[in-house]
């Protein structure tokens, strides 16, 4: 079974790979035709608030409350049962985001003053972010229906499609920003109306594998059906738990509207590149997980439970801090190699540097988080994740105020690396304290390992990269060349030391996940 885990979280994260690859070539291509400016931080604050709803109530909240009550309707129930619940789900969720997107249209300008209260100074950046927010608005009714469609399929095994699927939306930006700019007077309202074009598309792609499975919805609005109310009720604390990542994310935005133009792109782009990791691994990963985590727990196999988490967490350490000391070091030759040139200026690559280092001191607890949290979600314990997260949000607010006077963007982004780092650890301490989770044999020598090799890794590569002065003078194919020999070296380098060290595979995959996992 841990070989099934195994190939199903790199199924998922290959396919993320796809999509995270293409999310960097609409960013290149946004940075190259509009850079850091009025127009894109109108936009990215237009984009980021149905984003930032997408991920609250469809992929965060509702997946974690969903996935788990699904995992118990289909191990212990009939099949008509299920596609009773699946037909009330989709109508009762259904039917609330299209109020809340009406309401968000016309509320638009109160959002934007809320989320970006510093463009209130800026009269043109203020229009411009609300007319586009309300064009980009239904995205939310629209991806928060395929988050159910694709909760549904990994549910029943089938990743790749909800992996895939996001590869519309980059596809569709990437048009938006190369050929549809001409036919507006303000280019950059082609690319909000690419998210709402990927947002339909990206929907109708998935109900065709829903029908496969004889569990395409019809739509039927009860909020007192039983399976509908239990999922209200673990959505309710999971909203809070869930959203305190994106909350400390939107605090940055919030912060940075009102420091100098450019400080919001800046720490975007930043966050992109420190979001390639979590969604190709973390997410991946994650996804994986909860469902089989779920089922462990509806059978009442904690060993089954007890070892998943285990072997979740040594493959975190093994891929994500390699991630995190490759990004603090090479932060400036990637954003030189991916963003440098046209609008996007010198001054810009360095500014978002300092932002990007600061968030990858916080990657490690990122993906954490990730993986630990579905240790409760798959539990139905919804609270547990809520009390840790008011903890680390309020931690964040409070260093935001702090660092942001003396560091600017940068000191936004290290505070929710902190915040970020403490909530994983708070989560990782109650699994501990309610004896959800036992580490099994082998972690002092494992993390010894890894660190002796991350350290290895991280001084050659400190070693032969070039100051970020030089990639400027470098051309497009230098620095794509240097960057690939760079990761190329950082790699081989940090895998020989694992095995220097004393490292196997059997170190990770152990033997006994085998047998327990095959009783679920």
């Amino acid at each position: 079974m841990s070989k099934k885990l195994l190939k199903s979280t790199a199924l998922v994260g290959g396919l993320t790979l796809i999509s995270r690859i293409l999310g960097f070539t609409r960013d290149v291509v946004i940075a190259h035709i509009f850079g850091a400016s009025v127009s894109t931080d109108a936009f990215l604050v237009a984009f980021k608030i149905p984003n930032f709803m997408r991920r609250l109530f469809a992929e965060g909240a509702f997946s974690q409350a969903f996935t788990p009550v699904l995992s118990e309707y289909q191990s212990q129930r009939g099949k008509t049962e299920v596609k009773h619940l699946v037909d009330h789900v989709a109508g009762n969720l259904g039917g609330i985001l299209f109020w809340i997107t009406v309401i968000g249209i016309i509320i638009a300008p109160v959002l934007v003053m809320i989320f970006a209260p510093g463009f209130i100074q800026y009269p043109i950046k203020f229009d411009l972010a609300v007319e586009m927010l309300r064009i980009t608005f239904p995205y939310l009714l629209f991806i928060a229906l395929t988050a159910f469609a694709g909760a549904v399929l990994n549910t029943y095994g089938h990743f790749a499609i909800p992996a895939f699927t996001p590869v519309f939306l980059n596809l569709c930006l990437i048009s938006s920003a190369l050929w549809l700019t001409a036919y507006f007077e303000k280019p950059i309202i082609a690319l909000a109306y690419g998210v709402l074009i990927a947002g339909i598309i990206q929907l109708t792609f998935q109900l065709p594998f829903l029908y496969r499975l004889k569990l395409l919805p019809n739509p039927r609005f009860n909020r007192h059906d039983e399976g509908v109310k239990r999922i209200h009720h673990l959505m309710i604390p999971a909203l809070f738990g869930v959203s305190v990542s994106q909350i400390n994310l939107l605090m940055d935005t919030l912060m940075a509207s009102f420091l100098v133009t450019g400080s919001v792109s800046w720490l975007y782009y930043s966050d992109r590149l420190m979001e390639f990791p979590v969604g190709v691994f973390g997410l991946a990963l994650a996804t994986v997980m909860l469902p089989n985590l779920s089922r462990a727990v509806s059978c009442g196999n904690f060993n089954s439970y007890n070892f998943t988490l285990d072997w979740a967490l040594r493959w975190v350490f093994l891929i994500a801090t390699p991630a995190m000391f490759g990004l603090m070091v090479l932060s400036g030759p990637i954003l030189a190699t991916l963003f440098y040139g046209g609008e996007f200026t010198d001054s810009d690559i360095i500014n978002t540097n300092y932002s990007l280092m600061a968030y990858a001191i916080g990657l490690l607890g990122f993906i954490l988080i990730k993986v630990l949290a579905s240790g409760f979600y798959s539990r139905q314990d919804t609270r547990t994740p809520v009390k840790i997260a008011v903890i680390s949000m309020v931690t964040n607010i409070i260093l935001n105020l702090i660092l942001i006077w003396h560091l600017a963007h940068i000191g936004l982004a290290l505070a929710t690396s902190a915040s970020a780092l403490l909530n994983a650890l708070l989560l990782y301490l109650s699994l501990r304290k309610q004896n959800l989770f036992i580490p099994q044999v082998g972690w002092k020598l494992l993390l010894l390992r890894i660190f002796l090799a991350n350290i290895s890794m991280a001084v050659l590569l400190w070693w032969v990269s070039d100051y970020l002065t030089v990639w400027f003078s470098m051309s497009v194919l230098e620095r794509v060349f240097n960057l690939f020999g760079l990761i190329i070296v950082g790699m081989v380098t940090y895998v020989g030391c694992l095995f220097i060290f004393g490292l196997r595979f059997r170190h990770i995959s152990l033997i006994t996940i085998d047998s327990k996992l095959d009783n679920i």
